[in-house]
């Protein structure tokens, strides 16, 4: 069962994000400040990621995907909360 003090937002990122391993890098960020979830491309072009940890953590991640990695041109995150489920890792999927 996740902690009280978890919480976790669901990501949609449109821009140019795809073919500048953004989901390398989203994993890896995400890795550094102890967020768990999980990040994939989707057919349309945009990022789906989902974080969950200690809010601090998280409201990093989510101002680290506003810019993203060098070369990204991000044009919008579109972000909804959800309740925690307690992720265990993080993952890249396709």
């Amino acid at each position: 069962m996740p902690e009280k003090s978890t919480i976790r937002v669901h990501l949609l990122i449109s821009g140019i994000v795809q073919g500048v391993s953004f989901r390398y890098f989203t994993v890896r960020e995400a890795e550094r400040l102890g967020v768990r979830g999980w990040v994939r491309n989707l057919p349309s072009g945009e990022v789906e990621a989902v974080a969950e940890g200690a809010p601090d953590a998280v409201e990093h991640f989510v101002a680290w995907c506003r810019h993203g990695p060098l070369l990204a041109r991000v044009d919008d995150v579109n972000i909804t909360h959800e309740k925690p489920k307690g992720e265990t890792g993080f993952s890249l999927t396709r």
